[in-house]
């Protein structure tokens, strides 16, 4: 039985039935999944979805054949060249490589009580160990871009410009980062089933492996010669009153990025209309940030968009430092709460550093 995308609704009708809502959905407990007929659940994720989708969609819109889902994995990774959606944006990809990172969730309790680790500055808090969590490299079907409403770019990868006495950026639009649990994985038959420029480039189609689609020579070489810069080690995670904040800092060489998302865990309708960062910098300077929204928006996170995510800069006096903060939301009745940005280290990696650190002022975008 065939998965079913609509080109424009799909995208949005998914983000609805984010992992939270896929039980009641899908009518199929994905925490059970390995016990589960592969052909029922197809079957299940065609009916439900077929059903939504038909009632909703645009006029004149047809719904297009994308593949077969397979049941998504509880143990190992995936290898490179899977197919598969993104269970919150809901958007097509396909597998490149994956991290092996280290995930530093502060919702988990320690087992044992330790001494704050935070910056100076930094409000007290528990000490958090980090485990090992599987991200993955992938690319964004182009096709799905324009349609990804709750994120403010559709690539989570920037870069700094080759030249030395360059500090420009640049980025590569629909190359991403995505957590194992936002995979939902699926199958086709179509020879070039993602459209991106590096598709063909990265990958080429071989009939007798599985997944169908393996590494070219030039996707190894492109991995080693910007591993310093594409490299995801840690991610840090925090929920405050049903909203969870993931922040993965990367550096960059000269700088540092951040991607930030936010989850709406909970029913109530919130928008995000403050934020406040601490930032500081081993050099012994501490900065404060304030501004309305992030990157120029003040997203609403509802059942319906549960999520935002967005990715920001910042360059520090010297070369590791620390951020940490908050947002600040709104509920419906016009009362506002705080939501915690979980403290996280910058450091830099002196190797990689072609021209020392940028001097200056601290720079931060959101």
């Amino acid at each position: 039985m065939a998965a079913c995308v609509i080109r424009r609704t799909f995208l949005s009708t998914v983000n609805k039935y984010n992992r939270k809502h896929a039980i009641s959905v899908l009518n199929v407990d994905l925490n059970s999944r390995q016990t589960l007929n592969r052909t029922r659940l197809s079957c299940s994720l065609f009916n439900v979805q077929q059903k939504r989708l038909m009632s909703s969609r645009p006029e004149g819109k047809v719904l297009e054949t994308v593949g077969v889902f397979e049941a998504p994995k509880h143990q190992g990774k995936y290898e490179t060249g899977q197919l598969f959606l993104h269970s919150v944006f809901g958007y097509r990809g396909i597998v490149l490589f994956p991290w092996h990172a280290r995930l530093y969730d502060r919702d988990v309790s320690p087992a044992t009580e330790s001494k704050p680790t935070e910056p100076p500055g930094a409000h007290r808090s528990k000490e958090v160990k980090g485990k090992t969590h599987t991200y993955y490299q992938v690319l964004i079907d182009t096709r799905d871009c324009p349609h990804i409403s709750q994120r403010s770019q559709t690539e989570a990868v920037t870069f700094l410009a080759n030249h030395d006495d360059s500090r420009a950026l640049y980025a590569i639009p629909g190359l991403d980062y995505v957590s194992h649990e936002d995979i939902l994985p699926y199958n086709s038959t179509d020879q070039v089933p993602i459209q991106h420029e590096l598709f063909e480039r990265f990958l080429k189609f071989n009939a007798s492996k599985v997944p169908p689609f393996i590494p070219r020579d030039t996707l190894q070489a492109w991995q080693e010669k910007n591993h310093p810069w594409l490299e995801l080690s840690d991610v840090h995670r925090e929920t405050t009153e049903n909203i969870r904040v993931t922040v993965i800092p990367f550096y960059m060489g000269m700088r540092w990025r951040y991607c930030i998302r936010l989850e709406n865990m909970g029913e109530e309708v919130v928008q995000l209309r403050e934020r406040h960062w601490r930032i500081f910098s081993l050099s012994g300077t501490l900065e404060t940030v304030r501004g309305r929204g992030v990157v120029g928006r003040e997203p609403v996170l509802s059942e319906e968009q549960p999520a935002f995510q967005y990715s920001s800069h910042v360059s520090l006096q010297a070369p590791s430092g620390h951020m940490w903060g908050s947002y600040r939301l709104e509920r419906p009745n016009g009362t506002f709460f705080d939501v915690r940005i979980p403290p996280f280290s910058l450091e830099s990696k002196k190797d990689d550093t072609p021209n020392g650190f940028l001097p200056g002022p601290f720079t931060s975008l959101a």
